[in-house]
């Protein structure tokens, strides 16, 4: 029963698969090592009405709708951390504007950019996906994204600002962070070919190490980055995917 309320604790945050609720905050931690199977949950949601031959024949609009839905679903809460990371590194003059653009509520231009270059790039690859009726891969994006998230809350674990997000990262201990590299890493041996589960976790390492790097000259990483990790870990697994097509 323990873990369960863990699982629908995290789907409830993390989705709208699941009724929100509030969560006491010594058990949000509790969240991070779960999160991998969050996004296989996701993962399936998203990808089954086109297995099941939805839209069959039309990648483009299989596509469109599944951007409109996964936003919908997460509630754009990564969306808003990408957003608000683009718009503070860019106005980078210093630790404390950075800061005090994260915690601005507006978005700015290049928050803006950022967003329809991402969600355009995400229609363009899932596509790619769809036409080639690679519909596990399509689940698996999603898994990827949440091990993104607990990956770089364990290296950035010591950087993390207070709040939510450092809640959550301290929930990336090192036996938590292991056992969701391996789920991931399962889930990603049955979805995808071995080459390509590979390079996902290459092409992690290369997102991944300049959002790090970001948060290293800053002094400092929150909920935003967490949601910019998530983001980067699905673009990183369509890109390893469709380049070895």
């Amino acid at each position: 029963m323990k873990q369960l309320r863990i699982f629908l604790n995290t789907l409830g945050f993390m989705t709208r698969l699941a009724p929100a609720r509030v969560v006491p905050e010594e058990e949000i931690f509790k969240s991070m090592p779960v999160m991998p199977l969050i996004g296989v949950v996701l993962g399936a949601v998203l990808a089954l009405p086109w297995k099941l031959g939805l839209l069959a024949g039309q990648p483009w609009i299989q596509a469109w709708l599944l951007v409109i839905l996964n936003a919908w679903l997460t509630r754009g809460l990564h969306y808003d951390g990408l957003s608000d990371i683009f718009d503070a590194v860019t106005a980078h003059t210093s630790r404390e504007r950075f800061w005090e653009v994260v915690k601005d509520s507006r978005c700015g231009v290049f928050g803006v950019l950022a967003l329809v270059l991402f969600v355009a790039g995400q229609l363009l690859l899932f596509h790619a996906l769809l036409e080639a009726r690679l519909y596990a891969a399509v689940g698996f994006v999603f898994v990827f994204g949440r091990f993104g998230c607990v990956s770089f809350g364990y290296f950035a674990k010591h950087l993390a600002r207070p709040g939510l997000g450092k809640l959550l990262m301290d929930g990336a201990t090192f036996n938590g962070s292991l056992l969701a590299l391996l789920f991931t890493a399962a889930v990603g041996f049955y979805c995808l070919p071995l080459w390509s589960l590979l390079l996902c976790f290459g092409f992690l390492t290369a997102t991944h190490y300049p959002l790090y790097n970001l948060a290293e000259r800053v002094g400092g990483a929150n909920g935003d980055f967490l949601g910019a990790a998530v983001m980067l870990a699905e673009l990183a697994a369509m890109l390893a995917v469709v380049v070895l097509l």
